[in-house]
């Protein structure tokens, strides 16, 4: 049975690949987008199963309206895919509060006002999948990406808290969290931090280094079977991560962490007081 799809982001990069695999397998799909003329060549092709509409996610009241349009084309939403959002890259205290504030507006808040204006709706339908696409950054850190990095942290702390309160009422939730892949986020959808901070130097050269490393970044094309294996899963995972250095990363985040933890535990138990 095909499936309603609401996604964000939909026109370039994870979006436009999933947006089109979708209607490929014959999925009807709300693409959310800020520029509909980008969805040109697929609209020509998926007449009946494509809908464009227009939207900036940092704007609350558009994302309400853009929803209720979607239901009155398609009559339900089955699946939302949370996806727009672009990376802030620079030290972290050399930004702007104008980049602050836009990345939070759009990574984290846009993210927020979909999900509550999808709510209402897998709420009545007593069931529904919210798929947010976060990254493996919202687990652990790179340098020169702090305020993308907070961005993401946020975002997983949302979804995780939002399944906690709607698993009763049969709706799921899934964070993906990708490495980097060959996509336009470190390009077109980016933004820099302007500093001349010279104590950050050697930040910045070793993080130009290691972005130069081509085994670094994934296929964005292998990312198209993961997506509808977990969109059509009865049980589809709270988390997952995608790519081969999300992967290895995390795995020695977590065991990090947990060996500092245990190395601290009698302290922290004392802390307790009694």
């Amino acid at each position: 049975m095909s499936k309603v799809v609401f996604i964000t982001g939909a026109s370039k990069g994870f979006g436009r690949l999933w947006t089109e695999a979708l209607l490929k397998r014959g999925d009807k799909v709300v693409a959310a987008v800020r520029n509909i003329a980008a969805l040109k060549e697929l609209v020509d092709k998926y007449p009946d199963n494509l809908l464009p509409l227009r939207l900036d996610v940092d704007k609350r009241e558009d994302v309400f309206a853009t929803v209720a349009e979607a239901i009155g084309w398609f009559g339900r939403i089955d699946v939302v895919i949370n996806n727009a959002g672009f990376g802030l890259f620079g030290i972290t205290e050399e930004a702007t509060e104008q980049q602050a504030r836009q990345q939070m507006d759009t990574n984290f808040f846009g993210s927020l006002w979909v999900v509550q204006a999808i709510l209402p709706i897998m709420r009545k339908q007593r069931s529904g999948h919210i798929i947010q696409v976060s990254s493996y950054l919202g687990i652990t850190t790179l340098p020169m990406l702090g305020l993308y990095n907070a961005s993401k942290f946020a975002v997983e702390g949302m979804i995780e808290t939002i399944s906690k309160e709607v698993g009763h009422l049969g709706i799921r939730t899934t964070l993906i969290e990708p490495n980097g892949f060959a996509t336009d986020w470190a390009g077109a959808s980016a933004a820099v931090i302007s500093g001349d901070i010279t104590d950050y130097d050697v930040v910045r050269a070793s993080s130009e280094d290691s972005g130069g490393d081509p085994s670094f970044w994934g296929k964005p094309a292998a990312t198209v079977e993961p997506l509808l294996k977990i969109i059509d899963h009865p049980h589809p995972p709270e988390r997952l991560l995608l790519g081969r250095v999300a992967y290895e990363s995390v795995y020695r985040f977590y065991t990090w962490r947990l060996q500092e933890i245990e190395a601290w535990k009698q302290v922290s138990i004392a802390a307790h007081g009694h």
